[in-house]
């Protein structure tokens, strides 16, 4: 059974859909462009009990639908900040895919400004920061915009197959898109968090070299992993990705 809460003031932002009072720690899952809170619940239901998962909705999808679109990575990084507010009693891990990678490496920077260091960043599917080029995707029409998911999502495709549902979901995935592809690195002091970075072997909307060059971020450990799969491989090979964010938490220090 899924749980829908959110912090104590009754922030909308957070999905937990597998409370874990006695957890150690906290991860932190940036949905990417287009995606809902529940594109990790899979990965909830397998994580670690050490670890519960608080996956981020953002406005404009499922019951947030009517909300207005955040329109920049910043702003989506300072709102995801606040609404955090009283699950930032145990340590945090961030993760973020595609998108939500550099939603995740924005909210990593006003944590640490403000004094909480996370844990360790693990960014999925998107080059680095200092590597985001513009790109076109959010100004085609709608079928552009469905013809270019299909391209890169393989057999994963997260586009439902309802057309009422998908015209619903449109507007939000391209103001996802266009938050990523306006998105401006502001250059500044690298995080002291470690940085693990996912890249899919197959991925046909990033290559390895930028995703490399994440180590540029972090003052602290940097490690690239290949996992097989296209884009999508959080999904297909959940397992590898589930694993070493739980080898790393209970890795002696």
């Amino acid at each position: 059974m899924q749980e829908h809460d959110g912090d104590a003031t009754g922030s909308s932002w957070i999905r937990r859909f597998h409370p874990r009072p006695d957890c150690l720690a906290r991860l932190v899952c940036l949905p990417p462009a287009g995606q809902s809170a529940s594109f990790y619940f899979s990965l909830s239901d397998e994580m670690t009990v050490s670890i519960e998962v608080l996956a981020v909705q953002y406005p404009g999808r499922q019951d947030r639908w009517s909300e207005p679109h955040v329109l920049t990575i910043q702003d989506l990084a300072r709102k995801i900040h606040a609404a955090l507010g009283t699950w930032m009693d145990r340590p945090l891990l961030l993760f973020g895919h595609g998108m939500g990678a550099l939603v995740a490496f924005e909210l990593a920077r006003r944590l640490e400004r403000e004094g909480t260091v996370p844990m360790v960043l693990f960014p999925s599917a998107r080059a680095a920061p200092s590597c985001a080029a513009a790109g076109f995707v959010h100004l085609r029409h709608d079928e552009g915009i469905v013809a270019h998911l299909q391209a890169v999502s393989g057999t994963q495709s997260p586009l439902p197959d309802d057309a009422q549902l998908l015209q619903l979901m449109l507007p939000a995935i391209r103001d996802d898109y266009r938050a990523d592809e306006t998105y401006v690195y502001e250059p500044g002091s690298a995080l002291r968090c470690p940085i693990i970075a996912f890249v899919g072997e197959d991925d046909p909307t990033v290559v390895a070299e930028d995703v490399v060059a994440w180590w540029e971020h972090t003052e602290g450990p940097f490690e690239l992993l290949v996992v097989p799969g296209g884009h999508f491989f959080v999904l297909t090979n959940q397992s590898e990705v589930v694993n070493t964010i739980s080898d790393f938490f209970l890795a002696p220090r």
